[in-house]
């Protein structure tokens, strides 16, 4: 039988998912992905899918997957998707099918305990609260007793807690072989599980930063891999630039003093100034943040030549010749002490790295490649391509020698592009001449949801806009008990609309929580808004929120009926990479709005009114707050380019459509 007739059979009516997995069923799109997923594993090459919501995608490339019985590689955006693939839907799966499969979950090195570095933790307690204090204690106790070392089980530790990178390693810190606990290391371990593995699932983050370093164990993985699937592929292009770049910052100074400074607690003690070169680390990262004391904190801004712009270059000329003073008497001093240990040559080798990190700066920048600096609490430089297009397309070139890489390739998402050819994502990932399917929603969108631009509404660049998107939201969420999102452009806009929602909703004798995002967890806002409109007896929620809200969160059923979306979603204008793109753009003969802003923010709107239904049995109303949608001619395709739900044209149809779904 053949992979093609195999999975044919599988998603058919009668089939094994049909009767193994509750509330499948048959659906054609599913089927047509699948199908065409399974033609590119027995033909090689690459697959670019875009498959709207509920077609069940992950499904669609699993099934074909495990019938192919090669050795596979899931890649996710998300840890969220990663996790639901290695805890429930590859699980169910092989049980529906009886094949005895091994499974490997591998994430990024700071996800796992580094025991050398628990023993040295010890030595910085100095710097710890008594909170901070009794979790390092808790991380101790489970660390006697966890097997896979993975740190996300120490439930007490959110993620930014200053104890993680005390306990974990990073690329910069690891002593690699040299370790004195390489042999219990949970990071080789984890990589050694998934060499040993037919399925492995990763996420883009590692998939990329292990490419760029080959040092995380997926460059070793890759040649044993017959099949890649990178899911939520829309991410990739903005990851991949962020781990194709050069970084340096005055973090890095600062946190390399702390590391030379723990030295003088240990068998180094004495044996050199190492406080005074952290004293003088920590001054050269200060002389480089006061070249730009006098402007304040700034978002991302670009430059090119040698000396950022604004700034004299004599003073700028000064500050890294001071970091660079301090880097190498740094990186002497800890090459002084290799024969005490491998840690001390990974010291020098930090020095050396960032010292070279910062000579680029200093130069002015690659052709091809964009530059920026951020200033805020620490500064950052950052210098990377413009897109992943060369390092995809030598990974997925067809003339690769056979065993060296792997032979198939699916990219899929539920948003892709605008075009007939995804040509958002294609041309960015360099994947000319890959096969693309588009697979629509199942949904009835007509029936299931609709859609409102308020005629009569503030401009998005007038003072009382984001007033006016509160006094909507509370006009929906009265009605509605709650139940409404409100996605936003901008964090000031997002805490503006929070703020007066607070302000209004106690004078109004509501019992309605707002909840905003950055109080808690991410997760743990979802599950509250959730509750707050299922769970007798709950009051109901507004959840007002921006960035990552606006993928990612799926919340099916009548929790959410409402989505308030502020304002178009246009990539800030001022950001070094639209910047620099637009301008390449140009220089070709393209048109940077039509060809760049214009298919950035059609498929950032479509990812956020994504969020609105999630099941076929769903229902809700969608309210854009721009005007621009109906009044600017190209709002015409943004509107196109958005699930195909009814329109509400004025005022007495939104307060219909809100009283329908309050009768519900």
């Amino acid at each position: 039988m053949t992979l093609h007739t195999a999975v044919q059979a599988a998603f058919s009516p009668e089939g094994v998912l049909a009767r193994a997995l509750p509330g499948f069923r048959s659906r054609p799109g599913q089927t047509e992905m699948a199908l065409a997923v399974a033609r590119t594993l027995e033909d090689g090459g690459v697959l670019v899918v875009e498959a709207g919501t509920g077609v069940g995608k992950t499904l669609a490339y699993v099934v074909p997957a495990l019938l192919g019985g090669e050795k596979v590689l899931f890649s996710t955006a998300t840890k969220a998707l990663q996790e639901q693939l290695f805890l429930r839907d590859i699980p169910r799966l092989l049980a529906a099918f009886g094949f005895p499969v091994r499974v490997a979950l591998l994430k990024g090195r700071s996800s796992y305990l580094c025991t050398q570095r628990l023993q040295s933790a010890r030595h910085t307690t100095q710097t710890l609260d008594a909170a901070d204090l009794r979790l390092l204690a808790r991380v101790e106790d489970w660390a006697l007793a966890t097997v896979s070392g993975d740190i996300a089980e120490v439930a007490e530790l959110d993620e930014r807690s200053r104890i993680i990178p005390l306990v974990t390693s990073t690329r910069d810190n690891c002593l690699g072989s040299g370790c004195p606990q390489i042999r219990n290391c949970h990071t080789n371990l984890a990589r050694q599980e998934a060499m040993r593995a037919d399925v492995v699932v990763v996420n883009h983050h590692l998939f990329f930063a292990d490419l760029g370093v080959r040092a995380s164990g997926v460059a070793e993985l890759l040649p044993s891999v017959t099949t890649v699937v990178l899911d939520e592929a829309h991410q990739l292009n903005d990851i991949g630039v962020h781990f194709f770049a050069r970084q340096w910052s005055t973090g890095q100074m600062l946190s390399l003093g702390r590391d030379l400074a723990a030295l003088a607690q240990g068998s180094a003690r004495g044996l050199a100034d190492w406080l005074g070169l952290q004293i003088d680390l920590a001054q050269g990262a200060q002389a480089l943040k006061d070249v730009f004391s006098a402007q304040g904190q700034q978002p991302l801004r670009s430059w090119v030549e040698a000396t950022p712009q604004g700034v004299p270059s004599a003073q700028w000329r000064h500050a890294v010749a001071r970091c660079t003073r301090a880097l190498v008497a740094a990186g002497d001093a800890a090459r002084a002490m290799a024969e005490l240990g491998p840690e001390f040559t990974v010291l020098a080798q930090r020095c050396d790295s960032l010292r070279d990190s910062l000579q680029i700066f200093s130069s002015p920048a690659t052709e091809g490649e964009v530059r920026w600096l951020e200033v805020g609490a620490q500064v950052q430089l950052s210098q990377s391509p413009l897109n992943i297009a060369d390092p995809i397309r030598a990974l997925t070139r067809p003339d690769a020698p056979s065993g060296s890489q792997p032979r198939s390739w699916i990219f899929t998402s539920a948003t892709l592009g605008t075009d007939a050819q995804l040509s958002w994502f294609v041309d960015s990932c360099g994947l000319q001449g890959a096969q693309v399917l588009r697979v629509p929603s199942p949904f009835d969108y007509p029936s299931q949801a609709a859609v409102y631009v308020p005629a009569q509404f503030p401009k998005p660049n007038d003072a009382a806009h984001s007033a006016a998107v509160a006094d909507l939201t509370l006009q929906g969420a009265r009605a509605l008990s709650g139940r409404t999102m409100v996605l936003t452009t901008t964090l000031s806009a997002m805490r503006k609309i929070a703020e007066l929602l607070r302000q209004h909703l106690p004078s109004d004798g509501l019992a309605l929580e707002v909840l905003v995002q950055g109080q808690a967890p991410k997760r743990e806002l979802v599950e509250r808004f959730v509750n707050a409109s299922t769970v007798a007896g709950k009051s109901g929620c507004v959840l007002v929120a921006t960035a990552s809200f606006w993928e990612g969160i799926d919340i099916a059923g009548d929790a959410l009926q409402l989505l308030v979306i502020d304002k178009l979603p246009f990539a800030p204008p001022d950001d070094p990479l639209v910047q620099a793109r637009a301008a390449s753009l140009v220089a070709s003969g393209g048109n940077a709005f039509k060809n760049l802003h214009l298919p950035q923010a059609a498929i950032a709107l479509k990812q956020g009114a994504g969020r609105l239904i999630r099941s076929e049995t769903d229902r809700g109303i969608l309210v854009v707050c721009d005007v621009r949608l109906t009044q600017m001619g190209y709002g015409k395709p943004l509107l196109a380019g958005l699930p195909p739900m009814r329109r509400l044209i004025d005022e007495a149809a939104w307060l219909q459509a809100l009283s329908d779904l309050r009768t519900l």
